[in-house]
């Protein structure tokens, strides 16, 4: 499976069910973020004895579990705020007994780790706005944020900071990779039976709008030679108003591979990015679950 596929299950993946907002984070924006934890200690720190303990009372939710340092400055982690995290909500379901589950040291590392590279974000002045937020759900997840909280089981508040940070995570990435990463292409309509060959301006509108500035609408030509699609394309017969099935299918190739290889240099770029600025971060984790 092509890594572009990938992405596409992972789209999918997040209409059918609520993921964590690190998993918004990452899968959304497509990209494998960096997961350097720094230093990363164990032990030692909490206002909470959590040794050999599996459960948490109502009233130890926001007890420190744990606590990030970066630049000198120490950040208090609660369980609630784990939690929550986790479950994409601020309304957390306790056991039969009222008691709640200890975060697993995973989940308190992904939560610091997002804390941190979003802090970083803020401070660069990268956040996202309603519209923002609207549009990249509308794109990205097919939907909108009323029926994306309702499908996820949370509130639309809850789900819009969700997003937020997904949209943040995206202008981050936009901010300190060194190429655009293109739309991702969608693979063209299949033919009718029998019409595998048939040339039809719809093929022709997919395969153009590919194309961009190497075709020449005017001239109903190729605008250039020495572009991308030429060399794979120019045994084709394309026009404003024709193009085959064949044609659309060889452009959609050409397309998927272009995408693939500025997603695995933007992805590079990101994880050095973040792995630079986890690696100065120091993250101290009281006794947990694994």
């Amino acid at each position: 499976m092509g890594k572009d596929e990938k992405n596409v299950e992972k789209n999918a993946a997040l209409r059918l069910e609520l993921p964590t907002a690190a998993w918004v984070v990452i899968a959304v924006a497509a990209l494998a973020i960096g997961v350097a934890a720094g230093h990363f200690l164990l032990g030692g720190v909490g206002t909470v004895s959590l040794s050999g303990r599996t459960t948490l009372s109502a009233g130890e939710l926001d007890s420190t579990i744990a606590t990030y340092t970066v630049n000198g400055t120490t950040t208090p982690i609660t369980a609630r705020e784990v939690l929550e995290e986790a479950s994409g909500s601020s309304s957390l379901t306790a056991n039969e007994d009222g008691t709640y589950d200890v975060p697993s040291a995973s989940s308190v590392l992904t939560y610091a780790q997002n804390q941190i590279i979003l802090a970083d974000a803020e401070a660069r002045g990268l956040s996202a706005t309603d519209e923002e937020i609207d549009e990249f759900v509308s794109t990205n997840l097919g939907s909108d944020l009323s029926t994306l909280a309702s499908s996820w089981g949370i509130t639309e508040d809850e789900a819009r900071s969700i997003v937020a940070d997904a949209v943040t995570m995206r202008k981050l990435q936009d901010e300190v990779a060194t190429v655009e990463l293109p739309e991702q292409p969608v693979a063209p309509s299949e033919p009718a039976e029998g019409a595998e060959d048939t040339p039809t301006a719809e093929y022709a509108q997919y395969v153009i709008s590919l194309l961009g500035d190497e075709w020449d609408s005017d001239a109903n030509t190729w605008a250039r030679t020495d572009g991308t699609y030429y060399a794979t394309l120019s045994g084709y017969e394309i026009s404003n108003d024709a193009a085959t099935y064949a044609a659309a299918s060889a452009a959609y190739s050409v397309a998927s591979s272009v995408y693939e290889e500025a997603y695995t240099q933007v992805s590079e770029e990101l994880g050095a990015y973040t792995d630079g600025l986890l690696s100065r971060a120091t993250i101290q984790i009281g006794s947990l679950a694994e």
